[in-house]
């Protein structure tokens, strides 16, 4: 017997978070894929952004436009940098 599948089983599911990584690309492109994703974000996204180094001016940047971020610090001296809608909670 043939049996559909329902709806919300078929419809494409909205990924959470974004991957930028930026590693190696010089400025000021790090930050213009940052603001082009962040243009195309959807309510309960993130975009997760790798960097090979701490970008100081994007912080001010994104916290005017209501996002916050969290920051680490990997072994090899690389950084991942979380960015989340102001009024998300991790």
């Amino acid at each position: 017997m043939f049996r559909l599948k329902p709806v919300n089983d078929r419809v494409p599911k909205v990924i959470d978070e974004i991957l930028v990584d930026a590693r190696w690309l010089e400025p000021p492109e790090p930050m213009e894929k940052v603001m082009q994703t962040l243009a195309q974000l959807r309510p309960g996204q993130s975009i997760r952004l790798l960097l090979h180094r701490e970008p100081f001016p994007l912080y001010p940047l994104l916290a005017d436009r209501g996002y916050r971020h969290e920051t680490r610090m990997e072994a090899d001296g690389s950084y991942v940098i979380l960015i989340l809608q102001s009024d998300e909670r991790t």
